[in-house]
């Protein structure tokens, strides 16, 4: 006869002598209690807390506790609200944050939106607290754009020359069949007597009629850009031409046309969104760049746009990681996508060693490269300068201080789509993340 193999128990229904603690499945250190206590600690809600002035009705959830969730949630890849809703009733380092409270996804959307602006200025306060830390250095700072899916898709997108062919097509047959509809309520009368109000659209007919509308509305949008755009032009070349005091030769722009190109597109789902070339091919995306400090990957500066390319944000990373830390970066180094005669100057003004690359870089290669000849003496500098230092030279922290940022958010967090449409709120969201991402440094740092 053979030994029978002795088990732990497993006891699914035994109950428990005492209440049970989130304490008692979440470890000390874990990093849920980190977030928590420092949100409830050390980040200034006042922004937050003050809008909250109204005394009669239901009492709302603690806000410090709403911020620490989202905040929280974002540091797990967790984006959705309704996600967020799940894992505060299933997973206990959630329960950890929240005391066990189990807001609905409503009210996190709602303390989302109503919040949107006083959540993105915490970043320059957690900021702060990693520059307390010491993780921080400002020594070498590498800015990069990556390009993030909006809210949309692609196919909801029209070009301007379809839509100018579209809208009439499309407006003839909702009046054919409006006609129709009316001559078969007219009819109907007749025969069986008013009964039928005549005002009854068929859903086809309602589906045209939005679907114009929409491209009626894009339309307007091309034709409205395409004219700031023509005044901004016009306004730049009277500009210049005061300056040098005679006319700019050659053919005019155009731009001054006033008139959107026919293969300029807008997005019916998200208008701000825009098609660009990403290494999937090409995609609906925001831009959304970073400049990130190289001692610990800590990101000091965000900017989102809807432009392809990276040229004008430079400056605006660079002054945004002065105010926000309120010192001046020794170094920047950027890729080729930022190079120009104006943004190397621009470093120059603020006294800060620039590594911008003049071309692509071929792998294996020491500095980056180009077949033609850099055009302006300050692009040809850098060229010469990176060339003659070669893999001694500090633009090789560029690509392995920015890049694993954007890997870290986008792939081991699993961020590939924005949650909200347009650029304002888009803006504040990819703030938000950036916000998170630098909480779990600072978890690290004092881990």
């Amino acid at each position: 006869m053979g030994t029978i193999k002795t088990f732990k128990a497993w006891e699914v229904d035994q109950a428990s002598l005492f209440p049970p603690s989130v304490r008692d499945f979440v470890p000390a250190d874990h990093p849920a209690f980190v977030v928590r206590e420092l949100v409830r600690n050390e980040l200034d809600l006042s922004a937050i807390h003050d809008r909250y002035t109204e005394l009669r009705g239901f009492p709302p959830y603690h806000p410090t506790m709403m911020t620490a969730l989202l905040l929280y949630a974002l540091c797990r890849g967790v984006y959705s609200s309704r996600r967020i809703e799940a894992s505060c009733e299933e997973r206990v380092d959630f329960m950890a944050v929240t005391g066990k409270a189990t807001p609905d996804h409503s009210t996190i959307c709602k303390f989302r939106n109503d919040h949107r602006e006083a959540l993105s200025g915490l970043f320059v306060q957690v900021l702060s607290l990693c520059r307390d830390a010491g993780i921080v250095k400002l020594g070498h700072v590498a800015l990069d754009g990556t390009k993030v899916q909006a809210n949309a898709s692609r196919h909801s997108a029209m070009s301007y020359k379809r839509m100018k062919e579209a809208e009439p097509e499309l407006a003839a047959k909702v009046e054919e069949w409006m006609k129709q509809a009316q001559a078969i309520d007219e009819a109907e009368d007749a025969e069986h007597g008013p009964g039928n109000r005549g005002d009854t659209i068929p859903s086809h007919v309602q589906a045209k009629i939005r679907k114009l509308a929409k491209i009626r509305a894009a339309k307007a949008r091309l034709e409205q850009q395409a004219a700031e755009k023509a005044a901004r032009v016009a306004q730049e070349r009277e500009e210049r031409e005061q300056e040098t005091g005679r006319p700019i030769p050659g053919r005019a722009p155009k731009a001054l046309a006033g008139v959107p190109e026919d293969k300029a597109q807008s997005n019916f789902t998200d208008p701000d969104s825009r098609i660009m070339k990403t290494a999937k091919g090409f995609e609906q995306c925001y831009n959304a760049g970073a400049a990130v400090d190289a001692a610990r990957q800590v990101i000091v500066a965000t900017t989102l746009s809807n432009k392809q390319n990276d040229h004008d944000d430079l400056a605006v990373l660079v002054d945004q990681v002065i105010s926000n830390t309120g010192e001046t970066p020794r170094q920047v180094s950027a890729d080729a996508g930022y190079c120009s005669e104006g943004n190397l100057e621009a470093l120059e003004k603020r006294g800060i060693e620039g590594f911008v690359a003049t071309g692509r870089q071929k792998h294996g290669t020491a500095s980056p490269t180009k077949s033609a000849t850099p055009k302006g003496p300050r692009t040809q500098a850098m060229a010469k300068k990176l060339k003659e230092q070669g893999f001694d030279s500090s633009y090789r922290l560029r690509k392995q201080t920015v890049e694993p940022v954007f890997g870290q958010i986008k792939e081991c967090r699993g961020f590939r789509r924005f949650l909200h449409r347009g650029i304002e709120k888009v803006r504040a969201e990819w703030t938000l993340l950036c916000t998170a991402h630098n909480l779990l440094k600072l978890v690290g740092a004092r881990g």
